[in-house]
This record gives C-alpha cells, structure tokens and sequence, in this order.
C-alpha cells in the first residue's frame, strides 16, 4: 500500500468517475485504475462498485477512504511542520470564498497577502456555501471565507469581522426621506433578493418582519449579484440590501442612496473557515490576520445582532 494509491483512492470518491479522478491526479486513467485495483488485490476487498452510475465505495470502501483521508492528512501535517521549522510557506494554497464577500474583501487583501509570501500560490475559488463545505470536507479546498455561523460537524469557523447590512433605497421609494430605517420597517415584498443560494439572502428573510403575500408587483427578479439589484433599484424597481463593504466601494453618485439601519443593527458574521484537520494552518492564521488589518477596524471591534446565514 503506498502514499499515492490512497491519494487515488480518495480522488475516486471524491469525483465518484475514474476518468476525472485520474484528471485530477495528473495521470491516465489507465494509470489510476490499474493501483487502485493492485490496492484491491493487496487488501483483498472491493473498494468500489463499478456497476453504479457514478461509482460508489462499498461499504468496506467507505470506512478504508475514511482512514485514507487521515493518513493523506497526516503526511501534509509533516510536510507543513518541515516548512513552518524552516520559516518557509510556500506551494499551492486553496481558498473558497461565498460570492457576496468575493467582490468587495478579495481585492482588499490579495496584494499584501502576495507581497509578504510570494512563494504562496493563492487559488481562489468563488463558490456557494454547500459547494465549498462539500470541497473543505474532501480536502478539495484548504480553507474558506464564509458567512457564519454554520454549526457543521467536523468544521472550525474562526470570526474575522463583523459586517453590517446597509439599506440602498432610490429617489421616490416609501422610505427615500428617512435618515435611517428599521428593522420593522422591512418588508420583503419591496425588496429586490439574490438567487436562491445566496446566505445573504436567507439572512435578509430572516430579519423581515413582513414576509412575501400573494400580491403582484411589477417586477420579481432575482439576481447573482449586487450590481443588477442596484440598477433595478435605481430604476424605481424596489430597494435592496447591501453588506457593509460593497456599499462603502459604490461610486459616490451612488452613495446618497446608501442607509443604515437602526440598533439592533442586523449584522453578517464573516469567518475564516476549515476543518479539523487544521492543515496549513500557519497559512490560514497569517491570512486571518492580513484580512483582519485591512477591513475597517470597527468591523473586528463591534459584533452586533448577527443574523443566521441559514434559511430559516
């Protein structure tokens, strides 16, 4: 049994199809099949039922890719102990990032983080909440950046800020001439949503006081992203919600139309997130801190009302 037939065996029941799996592992597929039978042969087992459509682990393949995983882990853990001894960070480093904090944080801190280790290859990957836990527990991502909190087994969730949500409402909206608006005063009928998907969403209906009626209204649309609610607000289409570092970036034209909303100021929890495996953690500690210095201080200091990320 060798380091590399359990890295086969994992890439299999990852991508559940030998021709990806061996994609993923650099080799032919001819390559991978060939160890992952001699593994079989060793063990005396089938790990894989090749009549499934996708292929599955038997149920003794199951518990042998479980140990895999931990003994592959392990390996990493001592090619990082080698490097953390030497001072030296270096190599390929996989970060998932949920799309509504992508745009407005990854710009903030990836120059520094590239200036002060240049030999880290940072890849970073836009994804959905589900995608990057199902990535972070096949060892697919090293570390992520998301809304919190998540409660999930085997997953450690380190806060690195605060952000508040921030109201965007247009010239001629109910609410155009308030300073400040309420909670109570949301109504989610009157507010232009991201897609189903979004835990920026599921954190704006879990703070509306006044959920979705039977009414029609003139436009329902649902958006991947904050830059088409914008416009659609602005052309007098509903108003929308904003977290607190993409509206600081809108252009200053855009500005006046960004409100707070009043205490208890509903609140995103942003974390560093990983999984008990802890590897490269060296890494992820120098990222946390990085992120942490160049978010606006008060973002670190102030935990206000944090809203679920989780659909209610």
């Amino acid at each position: 049994m060798t380091l590399t037939q359990l890295q086969y065996l994992i890439a299999v029941d990852n991508h559940r199809h030998f021709a990806r799996a061996a994609e993923a592992c650099f080799v032919t597929q001819p390559t991978l099949s060939m160890q992952i039978q001699k593994l079989e042969e060793e063990l005396g087992v089938l790990l894989f039922d090749r009549s499934k459509h996708p292929v599955r682990p038997t149920n003794i393949g199951e518990k042998l890719i479980s140990q895999a995983r931990i003994v592959v882990n392990e390996s990493e853990r001592v090619k990082q102990i080698l490097q953390e001894s030497k001072n030296q960070l270096e190599g390929p480093f996989k970060l998932g990032v949920i799309p509504t904090v992508s745009s407005s944080l990854v710009p903030r801190f990836i120059n520094k983080f590239h200036s002060k280790f240049p030999n880290i290859q940072l890849q970073i990957q836009e994804l959905r909440t589900d995608t990057i836990l199902d990535r972070l527990r096949k060892d697919e991502l090293d570390a992520a950046l998301m809304a919190t909190p998540l409660n999930e087994k085997g997953i450690i969730e380190k806060p690195l800020f605060y952000e508040p949500f921030m109201a965007f409402i247009p010239d001629d909206h109910r609410l155009s001439k308030e300073s400040f608006i309420t909670n109570s005063e949301l109504d989610v009928n009157d507010l232009l949503l991201l897609n189903e998907g979004h835990c920026f969403r599921n954190s704006i209906l879990n703070i509306c006081s006044k959920m979705a009626s039977d009414s029609k209204r003139p436009i329902d649309l649902e958006s991947g992203n904050f830059e088409t609610l914008i416009r659609l607000s602005k052309q007098g289409f509903g108003m929308t919600l904003l977290p607190y570092l993409h509206a600081i970036d809108l252009p200053a034209e855009d500005q006046r139309f960004v409100k707070p909303i009043a205490d208890p100021k509903p609140t995103r929890e942003i974390s560093m997130v990983y999984t008990r495996a802890e590897l490269k953690i060296k890494i992820i500690e120098e990222l946390s801190s990085i992120i942490q210095n160049v978010v606006p201080e008060k973002l670190t200091l102030e935990k206000e009302h944090v809203v679920s990320p989780l659909s209610a």
